[in-house]
């Protein structure tokens, strides 16, 4: 909507001018407050055309979904209401994974368009266009927990001689490209290494296993 227009637009649910958003069923002339409009259960779509639609108009799911007794949202463990509405959403896929609007939206937020899927049965072909049209907004970037670095010990290389005894006048944390205080990691787990020196390594040795791979005593080298 044109600025100069918006801020004579009524929000339909407040009653203040400013309004921006519109809701786009053909003859539905209400306008609204995005903040007010999710209190409304007006759903905005963030794809495609990025449309909006006011309550009466919003799209709805159409899965023939059945509950099993009492159902639990996957991501809080909380009831769901007993049946499909704007707080409550289930996969189009595998129809089982039930889960409130709020919770499934906090997790796309957190998951990011490349790793978001239904929490149940990894569904991405047709979970993804179904939670954009009801309004849930998947952000295209990454997964929060890469960006917070939460696994970036997993791209570490061990850099340290564990050797019982390290001989190394610079200690364990020293490391050269060749010689006696090259260090060789673990062949099998990677996660332990030792200066060749301190394990009495020729400098022919390319491979070498720690005890706890090899077996207490008997570490291999080749």
């Amino acid at each position: 909507l044109d600025r100069a227009l918006c801020s004579f637009q009524v929000c339909y649910v407040c009653g203040e001018r400013g309004a921006t958003v519109l809701c786009r069923q053909k003859g539905c002339k209400r306008s609204f407050h995005f903040p007010c409009g999710s209190e409304d259960g007006c759903i905005c779509q963030f794809t495609g055309k990025y449309r909006s639609f006011c309550r009466d108009h919003r799209p709805e799911q159409t899965a023939e979904a059945r509950q099993d007794e009492e159902t639990s949202c996957l991501i809080c463990l909380e009831p769901v209401e007993e049946k499909l509405s704007y707080h409550t959403m289930v996969c189009p896929a595998c129809l089982h994974a039930w889960f409130h609007r709020g919770c499934i939206q906090k997790q796309a937020l957190r998951s990011g368009l490349f790793t978001f899927q239904c929490p149940q049965c990894k569904d991405t072909k047709k979970f993804l266009p179904e939670m954009s049209s009801m309004g849930i907004r998947i952000p295209i970037r990454e997964p929060a927990w890469e960006a917070e670095g939460a696994f970036n010990e997993l791209y570490e290389r061990h850099n340290q001689c564990n050797a019982s005894r390290c001989l190394c006048p610079g200690g364990r944390e020293q490391a050269e490209e060749a010689g006696p205080w090259h260090i060789l990691l673990c062949s099998s787990c990677a996660a332990r290494g030792t200066h060749r020196r301190c394990s009495a390594l020729r400098a022919t040795t390319n491979t070498w296993e720690c005890d706890d791979c090899a077996g207490l005593g008997t570490g291999k080298r080749r």
